[in-house]
């Protein structure tokens, strides 16, 4: 039986040439500052960033914090998107860890905030209240069908912090996937935000890590809030050597994720009791629900992985599978197959 593992793009596996090139990775103690291929991971991923300066840590989770507990200080307030991942799905970090105030807007289908939300939550300088500090946006937003927001409103948002006297945080966990879809360069898309963290380890296929990047004097104090999070690492060429090869070689291939996916969509919103939007499908992540039957979508994820295909439910009713490196049209196949199947 054919095995398809649609539950998320973590779930990418590296490649022979990428473990080829960690093997031979040259490395040295990076706590240090002194091991070169994380230095040149940071080069690469600050320059592409259009950034000045770049961190490797060891995990998306990780990168946001680090981003946040540099930008806040204990007690400051951050905007965010109440379907954001920072808010939903980081173990409330930012508060148990850095003391601060997350203050979440309704995040709009597209995964935007209403920037005149954003601008009447911002406080006053009042000592009743938080002091209001940063912005944090998502890009591509998880929770809203993987949108990738648009360089227009992106410099929108980052003019109103601006005049908010606020910072501007990008979890850019999927930044490629938006820049591709968008058809820009990833460095438009954050040109004027103080800070972007994005991963390696999901359709990029680097078995571990993320990067976050801004300027020199910022990833100075993140570098020092890194190591008082135990994120200090010593040899780590041998992974980061995996990041350089993903920004090699792994970036453009995206689009046939995202080809994938839209497939996938098409082929869901043909099959009856199954209720999709296949248009807003735009980057590799796709949602749907199951629709007019007995059905629940608990039990379509079981009665699927019995099939081998594995997706996951996000709650509300949604369904949530994931198009990465490693899924083939041959996967797509088979997994419309066995919805069409169990759907009847």
């Amino acid at each position: 039986m054919r095995k398809v593992e649609l539950r998320s793009d973590t779930f990418t596996l590296p490649g022979e040439a990428m473990r080829q090139a960690m093997a031979r990775a040259e490395v040295g103690d990076d706590v240090f500052g002194e091991d070169p291929s994380v230095n040149l991971l940071q080069h690469m991923a600050a320059e592409r960033m259009g950034k000045d300066a770049a961190l490797f840590v060891p995990s998306g989770a990780m990168a946001n914090l680090v981003s946040l507990l540099s930008h806040c200080e204990r007690g400051d307030e951050m905007y965010l998107g109440n379907l954001s991942h920072i808010f939903l799905y980081e173990a409330g970090s930012s508060a148990a860890v850095g003391g601060i105030h997350p203050h979440p807007l309704p995040n709009n289908p597209d995964g935007t905030l209403d920037l005149e939300s954003v601008e009447a939550a911002v406080r006053t300088d009042d000592i009743h209240f938080p002091r209001s500090r940063l912005l944090c946006l998502e890009n591509t937003h998880n929770r809203c069908w993987g949108s990738p927001i648009s360089q227009g409103y992106m410099e929108s948002a980052w003019i109103l912090a601006q005049r908010l006297g606020l910072k501007v945080h990008v979890d850019g966990a999927r930044i490629w996937n938006a820049a591709l879809a968008e058809g820009v360069a990833p460095k438009d898309l954050v040109r004027n935000c103080d800070s972007v963290s994005f991963c390696l380890s999901k359709g990029l296929g680097a078995p571990v890590g993320s990067v976050i990047c801004g300027s020199e004097e910022f990833i100075q104090r993140a570098r020092r809030v890194r190591k008082q999070l135990g994120g200090g690492m010593r040899q780590a060429g041998i992974i980061a050597a995996g990041g350089i090869y993903a920004l090699n070689h792994m970036v453009e291939r995206l689009a046939e994720d995202h080809a994938l996916a839209r497939k996938l969509a098409n082929g869901i919103a043909g099959i009856e009791g199954l209720e999709i939007q296949a248009e807003r499908i735009r980057t590799n992540i796709i949602y749907f629900r199951v629709a007019g039957s007995n059905m629940t979508a608990a039990m379509l994820v079981e009665r699927m992985a019995e099939k081998g295909v594995r997706f996951s439910a996000s709650g509300g009713g949604l369904l949530r599978m994931v198009t990465h490196y490693g899924i083939t049209e041959e996967d797509i196949d088979w997994t419309l197959k066995a919805l069409k199947l169990i759907c009847k």
